[in-house]
């Protein structure tokens, strides 16, 4: 089975802002190797490839589990609607692939201990 991982963010007219997406993506890919054939990032806006895009790709490229991240901290309009939409087309669009939407960034509990861990230092 080849699973792929798309870390989602909103994507940025700033492409500096879009080029740390995909770096985070090619650390996470260099540290997940045995769990994920490929990490990509994935943008909701503002930039490419786009959500749909990266999934038909990672379908194309024989994904047949592809895992999707919400890089966001706040449960938005984006997280809590778009997103789950184009979820929703990408399903549609490929029903033989298991199309996992996985909880956001914010909604991590991990991410207080990250916080504390920052902030004490």
């Amino acid at each position: 089975m080849m699973r792929a991982l798309l870390i989602l963010a909103h994507g940025s007219r700033r492409e500096a802002s879009n080029d740390e997406v995909r770096e985070l993506a090619r650390m996470l890919a260099s540290r997940l190797d045995l769990s994920f054939s490929r990490v990509d990032a994935a943008f909701l806006e503002l930039t490419s490839p786009t959500i749909d895009q990266a999934v038909d790709e990672a379908v194309a490229a024989g994904a047949t589990q592809v895992v999707l991240y919400p890089y966001f901290l706040a449960a938005g309009r984006h997280v809590a609607e778009d997103i789950p939409a184009i979820v929703d087309r990408c399903r549609s669009r490929h029903p033989a692939v298991a199309i996992d939407l996985r909880p956001y960034l914010g909604a991590s509990p991990a991410l207080i201990e990250l916080l504390i861990n920052e902030l004490s230092a």
